[in-house]
């Protein structure tokens, strides 16, 4: 129940009062009094009844109940103003000074006699006024007025200038985005509204942390409330934001969305940690066990992870394989490993490169570059000469490459038997992979088409060239790695070292075995396979028919091959892996769907520069091949592209069957939204 205001003897016809109307207290006379019911006239010559309960507590003075009209107004008028002369002349923060602290609430008159000895009726009206206004430093709970504390003051002066920079940022911004989008669909330079600097910096962060989705809650408010209006067209913002030009064509917003920097800047802040570990490892005393170790990787290949030497044994073969080692100091916890822990995988793009490690690391100080001494995990393969795996023995070490050999050297070297260590281990991949695909394995072989881009923003060109196949030196480093990554993993169960393992135990079919090169081959055998699982269980990888597969050939390149390296390593070194089975499981989930958003990237952002590189040829015609034809749609694909594309069947003809050939075109393609819509498909 509502607590009734108890009126004194002096509200009478002839009062001056005061009630708050529209958050402002509005001067009134009391013409008359009925039961607790007044009948008032305003300031503003309004008449009207109100109840008694809703007056402010404090009125006077009490005046001739028989004044008209022009005298009643004259007298409110004079009494308005000279509140207002007194409200001006007050210090209400002064007077919240003297009292937080000393209690939590009071009457207005307690105020009053802070500053007045007897106080008339225009001051404790002003008075009241003024802290009626004074909102984040008292609030009226009628009679009193609470007194906030100064921990609540700071905060309710930071809440109002948030809530005035919103409505500042609201007004400007819903007419700059109006105007960016009338720009955009005109096809015209935009032509945004005067906007101070500070306003124009925080809606520009505002649009580019919507690109990426990551707003924090005042910021998604703020969103909401400039976008009313607008379509709710994908990747909005960022069509926006390409308007306005705060952010270029072509923009790679998936990398906005994984919270992921690219190049190299982003490890600038950790130069003393990385100064660190220069220092510790060229003051790290060691002799060097090898020199003749090799590598195979692309031309372009600068954090090179791997090498390998084999030779022929009594029994069959020996394989060493070398591995880099980055964990040799590392700090595992520190700000520098929690950002690699964030990047969790390097990414290999059309437009270039950037590297899980700080470049000064993973392509210079711990790379296997040829002639330089490197940390390195070292492990001894035993094989039958049938390519069946003996023995496993891992050891750390320190070597010096002897050479880093391109793809297309190795090819040449193995087909021309110049080189017989290469030879010698094309023929054991080869026996590997025999055994594998004996096994169950599912061997997917397919064009690799190099999409590369040139330039920045509108000036970017893209050209699409087949990769040129080097099979031989492919399958030795193929099969190799597959051998350290599935070895090291049965070594590590036999010694109860969790590691993080790669699974994929699935049922599959008798047909599913084999190498398969056709695209309709191809996509029937995809189908068959789940994506591998992230856990600490050794279990089969069924698509490498492998009993158990550890990734940790890659330690400068992939976080889940980093933490394998060093439970090895902290294994070798002391018997103990750094890190428990619980301790595993906890950073597997974690680290798991880190990877997940981070490898979104690699997937579809060569998609759409293939995109763009068609939508720049959307009426020539492209060789296609029919791959399925089950349902409505069929799907077809380019292999010269790797893009996979539907097409109603009617648009195709009456007898389709895969592997049927087309030329097609496209009468729409849009990258950003991974749209693509064939125009016409000849078959040939």
């Amino acid at each position: 129940m509502a607590k009734k205001t108890i009126l004194g003897p002096t509200i009478r016809p002839g009062t001056v009062v005061e009630f708050m109307h529209g958050d402002q207290p509005q001067l009134a006379w009391v013409l008359e009094d009925i039961s607790g019911k007044l009948r008032i006239i305003t300031i503003n010559k309004r008449e009207m009844k109100l109840p008694a309960a809703r007056l402010l507590p404090w009125h006077g003075p009490v005046l001739n109940a028989e004044a008209n009209r022009q005298e009643i107004q004259d007298i409110l008028n004079s009494h308005q103003e000279r509140r207002g002369e007194i409200q001006a002349s007050l210090d209400v923060m002064e007077l919240w000074d003297l009292s937080q602290g000393e209690l939590e609430s009071a009457p207005l008159t307690w105020f009053a006699d802070l500053l007045w000895e007897e106080p008339d009726a225009d001051q404790l009206a002003a008075l009241g006024r003024g802290m009626l206004n004074a909102k984040t430093h008292f609030k009226f709970r009628p009679p009193n007025f609470e007194i906030w504390s100064a921990e609540q003051v700071e905060l309710k002066l930071q809440q109002k200038a948030e809530e005035k920079a919103r409505e500042a940022i609201t007004s400007a911004g819903q007419v700059l985005l109006q105007e960016l989008w009338s720009a955009f669909n005109q096809g015209r330079k935009p032509n945004p509204p005067a906007i101070d600097d500070e306003l124009s910096k925080s809606l520009a962060g505002i649009l580019r942390r919507k690109v990426g989705d990551t707003l924090d809650e005042n910021e998604r408010k703020i969103w909401t409330a400039i976008s009313k209006g607008l379509p709710d067209t994908p990747h909005i913002a960022l069509l926006l934001s390409q308007t306005w030009g705060i952010l270029p064509p072509h923009h790679n917003y998936l990398l906005d969305e994984a919270e992921y920097e690219w190049g190299n800047e982003w490890s600038e802040s950790f130069s003393s940690e990385i100064s660190e570990l220069e220092t510790r490892l060229s003051n790290h005393q060691h002799e060097i066990e090898s020199e003749d170790f090799v590598s195979i990787d692309a031309i372009t290949t600068k954090d090179i992870d791997d090498a390998f030497r084999i030779e022929s044994t009594s029994n069959g073969y020996k394989v060493s394989i070398a591995l880099a080692r980055p964990n040799i100091h590392w700090e595992f916890g520190s700000p520098l490993d929690r950002a690699v822990f964030n990047r969790a995988t390097s990414l290999y793009l059309p437009e270039g490169d950037t590297h899980m490690l700080p470049e000064q690391l993973g392509t210079g100080l711990y790379s296997l570059l040829a002639g330089e001494d490197r940390p390195a995990l070292i492990t001894d393969f035993e094989l039958d000469s049938s390519g069946n795996l003996l023995s496993v023995s891992p050891r750390q070490a320190w070597i010096r490459v002897a050479a880093n050999i391109t793809y297309e050297s190795a090819q040449q070297a193995i087909l021309d038997k110049s080189d017989a260590s290469l030879v010698l281990a094309h023929e054991l991949a080869e026996k590997l992979m025999a055994r594998r695909i004996e096994a169950g394995a599912c061997v997917i072989r397919k064009p690799e088409p190099v999409v590369k881009v040139e330039g920045e923003g509108a000036q970017s060109s893209i050209t699409i060239e087949l990769k040129e196949s080097s099979p031989y030196s492919e399958l030795v480093v193929s099969e190799f790695m597959i051998l350290a990554n599935a070895g090291l993993a049965l070594w590590a169960a036999d010694n109860t070292i969790p590691l993080l393992h790669r699974t994929q135990d699935i049922a599959l079919p008798q047909e599913s075995a084999g190498i398969f090169t056709e695209p309709a081959e191809i996509l029937r055998a995809v189908r068959l396979l789940l994506p591998p699982i992230l856990e600490t269980t050794p279990k089969r990888h069924a698509a490498l028919a492998v009993p158990a597969y550890a990734p940790i050939t890659s330690p400068l390149r992939r976080y889940t091959d980093f933490i394998n390296m060093e439970q090895v390593c902290s294994y070798l070194t002391d018997g103990t892996p750094r890190l428990s089975l619980e301790e595993l499981d906890k950073l597997a989930t974690s680290l798991g769907l880190r990877i997940k958003t981070v490898s979104t990237v690699q997937r579809f952002r060569p998609r759409y520069w293939k995109l763009v590189y068609l939508a720049k040829r959307r009426k020539q015609l492209q060789s296609a091949v029919l791959v399925d034809d089950n349902g409505p749609m069929a799907t077809l694909a380019m292999p010269h592209l790797q893009v996979n594309v539907r097409a109603p069947k009617k648009l195709l003809g009456d007898k389709l069957y895969p592997g049927q050939q087309f030329q097609i075109n496209f009468s729409r393609i849009d990258p950003l939204t991974n749209e693509i819509r064939i125009a016409e498909a000849l078959e040939e």
